[in-house]
């Protein structure tokens, strides 16, 4: 992998990263019960391809 994918992926990871956590944020703040539950559910699942994402970086 060049070092250009790895720049890449790195900021792919880190793009998920913001959206995951302005999406907590906003969960955390602005809404309660299950539309909360459902906010930071998604946004647990984006931590998914953010791992990947990083140890794609590092190879």
């Amino acid at each position: 992998m060049s070092g250009m994918d790895k720049m890449w992926a790195s900021f792919i990871a880190m793009g998920l990263m913001l959206v995951a956590t302005v999406i907590i944020t906003f969960a955390r703040q602005k809404t309660k019960g299950f539309v909360r539950f459902i906010l930071s559910f998604v946004a647990f699942l984006l931590f998914v391809p953010i791992l990947l994402y990083m140890l794609l970086s590092m190879i």
